[in-house]
């Protein structure tokens, strides 16, 4: 496909993403639900086609040589099959925030003033690897009452093409158009260049991927973008924290699993509570492959450590990798979380309730925990059903992204023959 066939067929996806936008705003919420049972019902039973179709990506990704993060994230299971399926049945039990009223109060002149939650529109997602993000987005698109524009990568193309086709199935069910979730057939580049400025039809973009296509959107896109950069999360183990708890929750964040945004890439070790966690945490990480950088005091009290770069403090590593730094108290661990954080996910380990709350309101990151692992900043963990992606803006939208960050708000007024004077 050339670049003016690109153009023009982009512009085709935009026009009909607008006009089903029209009619999902409008579609009713059991209508909506009926098609994510279906979407759902669709993926279950075509586990093995989605296992064969995910297969060809993954052989193809390896043949490229593609990093192992990338290929973590490209790679559907038969559990991740079953929990796609379950997060559309739980954005279906969701209550519908389209048509939401709330704040209405009568103002002195005898009308009713108030909010109503309703659709963005259009929405267009961009995204690598991961195969869910079609579902997920299809769903939650669908239930806050908008169309989709989908623009997977091209190493899960067949995963990609295998989901939709039980998304479109899910809505046909349902009665709703097809074109309410479209996914761009072309891997041709140039479609993501149409579709970040295509002001008319698109109403906000989402990327989800690594930082050059994030920051690559962020800078030519022409419509709003809702987007993190990285995700270089923190824990801060406080001098009066329980050391089993520290253990448990330092070990879960970096080795659950390497390759997400919320897994931690820097943790920080009150020095008096030092020698008492940093041993046995140790022996867990390297126990698991887990190299470790850490500053002077830390590399004293671990010979296996090697010695961490400026450039460390800042690092999203998405492998087994982790930095460490001591601390010589909850201000120095704040200002080094505001130095080299990403205004992602940060949790404090602690007993004491003033530390923690500090912590909660000084740290400015889209999620901040108390004695809670930060893979724990997700969409499903956080209720939402399924996410869309994860925002470190402050406006709008910010952490995962659910149903009502596809949402905005009208004023409304109700009167009764009210004329100003």
């Amino acid at each position: 496909m050339d670049i003016l066939n690109i153009k023009q067929y982009m512009q085709t996806v935009g026009k009909m993403a607008r006009a089903a936008s029209r009619l999902v705003a409008k579609a009713d919420t059991a209508t909506k639900n009926n098609a994510l049972i279906a979407m759902a019902n669709a993926i279950r039973r075509d586990e093995a086609l989605l296992l064969a179709a995910n297969n060809k990506d993954v052989d193809s990704a390896r043949a490229q040589g593609l990093e192992a993060a990338m290929i973590d994230r490209l790679t559907l299971s038969t559990k991740g099959i079953a929990t796609m399926a379950e997060g559309l049945i739980q954005i279906a039990a969701l209550p519908d925030p389209v048509g939401e009223v709330s704040e209405l109060r009568y103002r002195p002149s005898g009308i009713q003033v108030g909010k109503m939650r309703v659709p963005l529109g259009v929405v267009g997602i961009i995204y690598e690897a991961r195969p869910n993000v079609t579902a997920d987005a299809a769903a939650l698109c669908l239930k806050a009452g908008n169309a989709a524009i989908l623009r997977g990568g091209s190493e899960a193309i067949h995963s990609n093409q295998a989901i939709v086709a039980c998304v479109k199935e899910g809505l046909r069910k349902a009665g709703l158009p097809e074109t309410a979730v479209q996914v761009i057939e072309t891997t041709d580049r140039t479609a993501v260049g149409e579709l970040i400025t295509m002001q008319d039809d698109v109403d906000v973009i989402i990327p989800r991927g690594g930082k050059g296509l994030i920051e690559r959107i962020a800078k030519e896109a022409r419509i709003p973008v809702i987007k993190h950069l990285d995700g270089v999360c923190h824990v801060y183990i406080d001098e009066q924290a329980d050391i089993d708890k520290a253990i448990r929750i330092a070990d879960n964040a970096k080795t659950q699993r390497y390759g997400t945004c919320n897994t931690l890439e820097t943790l920080l070790i009150h020095r008096a509570i030092a020698d008492k966690v940093l041993p046995a945490l140790s022996k867990i990480y390297i126990e698991k492959g887990v190299e470790l950088r850490g500053d002077d005091t830390a590399c004293g009290k671990v010979p296996q450590m090697k010695a961490a770069t400026e450039q460390d403090w800042y690092e999203e590593y998405l492998a087994p990798i982790l930095s460490i730094r001591i601390v010589d108290s909850l201000d120095q661990a704040i200002d080094h979380i505001a130095q080299y954080g990403s205004q992602h996910t940060d949790a404090i380990v602690t007993e004491n309730y003033s530390h923690a709350q500090r912590f909660l309101r000084e740290v400015d990151s889209s999620s901040v925990m108390v004695n809670a692992s930060t893979r724990f900043a997700d969409g499903f963990e956080y209720g939402l059903g399924a996410e869309i992606g994860i925002s470190t803006d402050k406006i709008h939208a910010r952490g995962p992204v659910g149903l009502e960050g596809l949402t905005s708000q009208k004023f409304i007024v109700l009167g009764n023959g009210e004329v100003r004077q």
